[in-house]
């Protein structure tokens, strides 16, 4: 009995040589590779973490330094947070709050570069949409109206679509298409929520013009 055993151990054992020797260096990479991927992502995300924490530090600096109307000092922020963090989300948003004390203190051509960095890292998700959207009109300041446009032609988020309208009026407008801008405004009054404050605003450009937010054919039910 115990050489039955014996022998049927052996046979294992022999099978699991051999199974291991046609075998085991396949193995083996695999298990190597498992674990260099688990290593890999655990370092990825203690590097995620890291660039995180100091944009954050950074990001604070900025916010204060926009705050207090300081475009210069932003800037070198925002160029220190583009050469150390360029992927972080901190890093987008500051380049957001950058463009702006740049375009409030007339720094046009700064601000345009700023918004289309972001437009390059973000393309059309996230913040890229709105940075596409105040490019617009600091091209419509700049009176680049074809720029603008393709600016605005880029964005296809729906949540989007009443803005982009709003902003396509104003190109028009600049450009003195009346009726074209009348009617891209009203077309944003109606995709703008009526719970959203900026629809009043619209409703206010086309007050100015003397017109109504929904064309007369509409309200009365004629089909456009």
């Amino acid at each position: 009995m115990a050489s039955n055993l014996d022998l049927q151990e052996q046979e294992q054992l022999d099978e699991l040589k051999a199974f291991w020797k046609q075998y085991g260096n396949l193995i083996t990479w695999l298990i190597t590779l498992v674990l260099a991927g688990f290593a890999a992502y655990n370092g990825w995300n203690l590097w995620q973490s890291q660039q995180a924490k100091g944009a954050a530090g950074m990001f604070g600096e900025l916010e204060a330094a926009t705050t207090a109307g300081d475009a210069e000092r932003s800037a070198k922020i925002f160029g220190d947070m583009k050469e150390r963090f360029a992927g972080t989300e901190l890093t987008r948003q500051a380049a957001l709050l950058t463009a702006r004390v740049q375009a409030d203190k007339g720094q046009t051509d700064a601000a345009a570069a700023t918004l289309g960095w972001l437009v390059d890292k973000a393309g059309d998700d996230g913040l890229g949409p709105l940075a596409r959207l105040r490019l617009a009109g600091l091209l419509i300041d700049k009176k680049s109206f074809d720029d603008a446009l393709k600016q605005l032609d880029a964005i296809t988020a729906d949540e989007y679509k009443g803005l982009v309208q709003d902003r396509r009026g104003d190109v028009l407008m600049a450009q003195g298409k009346k009726d074209d801008a009348v009617a891209a405004w009203q077309s944003a009054w109606k995709l703008i929520p009526e719970e959203q404050q900026y629809r009043r605003i619209v409703e206010a450009k086309l007050d100015a013009q003397g017109r109504s937010p929904v064309p007369a054919n509409a309200a009365s039910g004629v089909a456009q």
